[in-house]
């Protein structure tokens, strides 16, 4: 008896070892329920939010959000990828957080900004978002979209079109250092302006 209990206990310590070497492979630090049921070829899904809430109630994983864990504290995170992240949509960082970023307009904000399928307003630990809802055949225009990073970055140019799209009198506090020329350029592309 103790030598079965023993070999199984083992077993699940393997498991438990290969799992978490397979996401840490990924070099990705925050992973969907679903991405974790496809690396980990869990079908059940009652499986996996059981794994799942003991990895996380023994510290091996971190739940950020609904659907969202991750093998750092939110802390440790990146909130824009976060953000991307818990969208779990089609979205690209953009509007005010971009202008703020580049000095356009200076006030704060307190919330990071993403163009997406939805509206939505949401708060992670203590990351604000809002995420504004853009029609499909403007949003999928990646014309002044950066995809190289871990999440997809609106340019400048972009944003101010993008801020322009949804409130036409947006006042900037520094029209002078905008490319206006680039600006009409992509409002012509995207939103046919």
């Amino acid at each position: 008896m103790y030598s079965i209990t023993k070999h199984k206990s083992k077993k699940i310590a393997n498991i438990k070892q290969n799992r978490f070497l397979s996401i840490a492979k990924l070099a990705m630090p925050i992973f969907s329920t679903n991405d974790l049921a496809k690396i980990w070829n869990i079908n059940n899904r009652n499986t996996l939010l059981t794994n799942l809430k003991r990895y996380v109630k023994s510290g091996l994983i971190y739940r950020i959000y609904r659907g969202l864990y991750s093998i750092k504290p939110i802390i440790e995170l990146d909130p824009f990828l976060l953000g991307a992240k818990a969208i779990n949509n089609y979205c690209y960082l953009s509007g005010e957080t971009i202008l703020v970023k580049h000095g356009i307009i200076f006030q704060q904000v307190n919330y990071f900004t993403f163009i997406g399928k939805k509206t939505k307003r949401f708060t992670i630990g203590n990351y604000k978002y809002y995420c504004r809802q853009l029609k499909d055949e403007f949003l999928y225009n990646d014309i002044g979209i950066d995809k190289t990073e871990k999440f997809n970055l609106a340019t400048l140019e972009r944003a101010i079109a993008d801020i322009l799209y949804f409130s036409p009198n947006y006042h900037f506090d520094n029209p002078d250092a905008i490319n206006w020329i680039e600006v009409n350029k992509i409002q012509k592309s995207v939103y046919n302006k």
